[in-house]
């Protein structure tokens, strides 16, 4: 019976292989459940090599053993038959010589030859064993608390990946939503550049699952790029209201565009409360709190301060305090469905209509719409209703018409602060 514990032949003295053995001597001086070992093993198993052949094999050589072989002094050996094997794992010879090789090669499994090169072994009465010779799975027992460590290791991995991969995703969404508005607005300013940066970014983004420092050195060059779109988009407003034909070529803009900091930026007083009729003025303070940070959330979860001069920008235009893309981004249910419904958004006005429109498909009645519009005023009662049907998409919002009309009764008692609302779902998309 040809046998792939044979000394010679297709099975080399390796170093991989001296090195299993040595866990395996390691192993037998633990006690760790059979359950536990193969619990760690499966979850870093295509870390360190193993393929799911493999891992099918390790699983039905694991069935052969007994509580009993997995505590202190005892070895989980397994002397099944090639035969046996092949018909439980669907393998032919040569793909279980394969698979038995890289377990052991990997260090999961060891082999434990005989002088003959067969494989048996036999029992006691209790059922433990006395002899035997095969596949040793003691290396497991040794390797526990190694792969546990390894474990948590790849996890943190995975969610500071999880969390940069959001991170970029935002920083995305806020660069187009500013050249969108660029665009539409027909601002002065190197867009044709920025534009063309921000392609160049897209096309680096991986395809596949990357580590932690791509992802980094990926956000920092997508939030660098924000902070030069952010700029020039501030330059292109100011430059806009104050010269109606300005001479400045675009070559000028684009220069003083990368020279500008936008955290420099000293804003004026303006207004803070979306829909209050006598408008008020802030300090500082005031607009910090508004620029979409979170109380008590740890500082890598904030957005930064990187939204400020954007807050500070758009609530300058008295009568339109949130920009569209700025809704749309913030609201992404809402967002798609508009579009389905409304095809492309040119402004204030599409998004009014396709608002109504999409109004009975969660239960707000047309006399609660109409009243929103009274006192709100047609833009704020848009924006409310876009970040009701977005908040009940998510579920965070059982009764659509009762949180309407509470934005109207905050509203008529000078305590609604829309805006914040908006930029705190911002925030929440990077934390």
């Amino acid at each position: 019976m040809s046998n792939i514990n044979q000394p010679s032949g297709w099975r080399k003295a390796t170093v991989g292989l001296a090195i299993a053995e040595q866990h395996a001597q390691n192993g037998e001086k633990a006690a760790v459940p059979k359950s536990q070992a193969f619990v760690s093993v499966k979850r870093v198993g295509a870390h360190i090599g193993l393929k799911a052949g493999d891992m099918l094999l390790l699983d039905t050589l694991g069935a052969f053993t007994q509580a009993q072989d997995w505590e202190e002094g005892q070895r989980p050996i397994v002397w099944a038959s090639n035969a046996y094997l092949m018909e439980q794992t669907g393998f032919s010879l040569s793909a279980l010589k394969r698979h038995a090789r890289r377990l052991a090669e990997i260090g999961v499994i060891s082999f434990k030859d005989s002088p003959n090169g067969k494989r048996w072994g036999r029992r006691d009465a209790d059922g433990r064993i006395i002899e035997a010779y095969g596949f040793d799975l003691s290396p497991l027992s040794a390797r526990v608390e190694e792969f546990e460590q390894l474990q948590a290791e790849l996890q943190t991995e995975r969610e500071l990946c999880q969390r940069l991969k959001r991170q970029i995703t935002v920083a995305r969404r806020m660069i187009r939503a500013r050249l969108e508005a660029a665009s539409h607005a027909a601002l002065s300013g190197p867009w044709e550049h920025l534009s063309g940066l921000f392609e160049d970014l897209l096309g680096r983004l991986p395809r596949r699952n990357s580590g932690s420092e791509t992802l980094e050195r990926l956000l920092a060059w997508f939030k660098e790029l924000q902070e030069h779109v952010e700029a020039a988009y501030l330059k292109g407003t100011r430059t806009n209201e104050a010269v109606d034909n300005s001479a400045e070529s675009i070559e000028q803009i684009s220069e003083k565009t990368q020279e500008l900091n936008p955290r420099e930026v000293k804003p004026e007083p303006h207004i803070l409360i979306t829909t209050q009729l006598n408008p008020v003025t802030c300090n500082r303070s005031e607009t910090e709190q508004a620029a979409g940070m979170v109380p008590n959330a740890p500082p890598e979860e904030w957005v930064d301060r990187e939204l400020e001069d954007w807050v500070a920008e758009t609530r300058k235009k008295r009568g339109a305090a949130l920009d569209l893309p700025t809704v749309m981004q913030a609201c992404p249910e809402f967002a798609s469905w508009a579009r389905n419904m409304g095809g492309y958004l040119k402004g204030w006005g599409d998004l009014h209509r396709v608002a109504g429109q999409l109004r009975p498909m969660i239960g707000i009645s047309e006399h609660a719409w109409n009243l929103a519009q009274d006192r709100l005023g047609p833009q704020i009662a848009t924006a409310a209703l876009v970040l009701t049907f977005d908040k009940h998409c998510a579920g965070e919002v059982a009764s659509p018409g009762g949180y309407l009309r509470g934005i109207v009764q905050k509203a008529g008692a000078g305590e609604l602060h829309l805006e914040r609302s908006f930029y705190g779902r911002l925030s929440g998309q990077a934390a």
